[in-house]
């Protein structure tokens, strides 16, 4: 598999793009890795870049967007924060990423088990990590049930991965608001950002828009 040239990306669409990921998605849990040479791919890459998708993940070790998708050198831009939420530095990148270089497709990508979402519900306080945290509070008051403050913490997991789609869904939202630039893109067809989670356990990315 070739390194994505400028006509390659052009032939893409976002719903291509989506395509291109659950099938690399397939591939990870098949144990079908695509048959590229890396370091060809680092040298078609080095006079420029010309990716198809941008990904917000978190640093969670398990969750590389890279691997879990089974990309390659130059095929997509990879943005990794605790809680795959958004900042205006994360904007910033983005804009570059879809209105500079291309990409036509942006997921905000979430996962089971979420370490920084299990903080959030358990209200951690630690350093920076504190305000950090703060930024996936509104996800955990948005998820409604249960409604028992006993079950409303890190030892009821189906609690946290409830929260941690919620969280991916009003960072969608925040996407839209916080970048004209963005929105304007995705109203005209020119990009689509979608959501999608995880699984720690199986390996499989579900997606949703």
């Amino acid at each position: 598999m070739k390194a994505h040239t400028k006509e390659t990306q052009a032939s893409i669409n976002p719903e291509s793009a989506i395509q291109l990921l659950k099938e690399g998605n397939i591939r990870f849990q098949e144990k079908s890795k695509a048959d590229r040479d890396l370091m060809e791919q680092v040298k078609a890459t080095s006079q420029g870049q010309y990716p198809y998708a941008t990904i917000l993940s978190c640093i969670d070790s398990r969750v590389s967007s890279e691997l879990i998708f089974d990309q390659g050198i130059g095929d997509i831009f990879s943005a990794r924060i605790a809680g795959n939420f958004v900042n205006d530095d994360i904007l910033g990148s983005m804009e570059f990423a879809c209105k500079l270089a291309g990409t036509k497709l942006i997921l905000v990508l979430g996962h089971t088990a979420c370490g920084a979402v299990k903080g959030a519900c358990d209200d951690a306080k630690l350093g920076k990590l504190t305000g950090m945290l703060s930024k996936i509070k509104p996800a955990v008051n948005a998820v409604s049930s249960p409604q028992d403050a006993s079950l409303r913490n890190s030892s009821n997991i189906d609690f946290v991965n409830e929260v941690a789609k919620k969280n991916v869904e009003l960072t969608m939202d925040k996407i839209v608001e916080g970048s004209q630039v963005l929105a304007e893109m995705q109203s005209k067809g020119e990009i689509k950002i979608v959501g999608g989670m995880y699984d720690i356990h199986s390996g499989v990315v579900r997606f949703y828009d």
